[in-house]
Formats: C-alpha cells, structure tokens, sequence
C-alpha cells in the first residue's frame, strides 16, 4: 500500500510521493530535513525517530506523537494542536511559536526545549519531569 503523497499544506507543492515508503513513519523518517510545511494531520507517528527532523510550520494536529523521538526537532509554528506527543522526548526540540492548545503532553521531556511564546491553552502538561527550560513564554 505505502505512504500517503505528503503534500506543503501552504503551496500544494509534493514533498513526499504516494508509495515511495511502505508507510507514512517510514515516509517522515527518511525524509526528516525536508518537512518543513509538511501536512501530516492526523498521521500516525508514534514511536517514529525523528530527532533533528525539520517540521518548521507543519500541521500535525490530531496527529498521534506517542513515545516519539523529537530531540533536537525544529517545530516553529508548527501546528500540534490536539496532538498527542504524551512520552514524546522533546530535549532541546525548538518549539518557539507552536500551537499546542489542548496537546497532550503528560509525561513527556521537554527538557531544555524552546517553548517561547508557544500557545499551551489547555494542554495536559501532567507528569512533566523537571523543566529545565531556558524561556517559557
């Protein structure tokens, strides 16, 4: 079957084709630096290995984040809204200016990441261990 097209939400634009991986996880772990602007609303990434990926200004809303490995990610204006990212390793992940409204991100390490100005209206931010995070906005 393989993955999705993942198109730019902003342009239109192909960044992945349809069936070039078996699966949309294999899909964004391949392509992890060309992301950016990617639409992956209401993907499928648990446990995907994402670290460094560039998901700057992508819609990932609804997508489900579970136990993924986001260390190092640039997710500027992303959009994560009702996302679930709960047990998701954020270390040092660049959050500034994501829409977090209602994520779940109980048990997740945001250690040492970004969240300047990031909207976290109504997220669940149970079970957090220890923030050590320069600017929280």
């Amino acid at each position: 079957m393989g993955n999705p097209e993942i198109k730019n939400w902003q342009t239109g634009s192909i960044i992945i084709p349809a069936g070039k991986y078996t699966s949309i996880k294999e899909a964004v772990e391949k392509e992890y630096k060309n992301l950016r602007s990617a639409n992956l609303r209401y993907a499928d990434l648990s446990y995907a290995d994402l670290r460094y990926a560039n998901l700057r200004s992508t819609n990932l809303s609804s997508a489900n984040l579970r136990s993924a490995n986001l260390r190092y990610a640039d997710l500027r204006y992303a959009d994560l809204s009702s996302a679930d990212l709960s047990y998701a390793d954020l270390r040092s992940a660049d959050l500034r200016y994501a829409d977090l409204r209602y994520a779940d991100l109980s048990s997740a390490d945001l250690r040492y990441a970004d969240l300047s100005y990031a909207n976290l209206r109504y997220a669940d931010l149970k079970n957090i261990p220890q923030l050590n995070t320069p600017t929280l906005n």
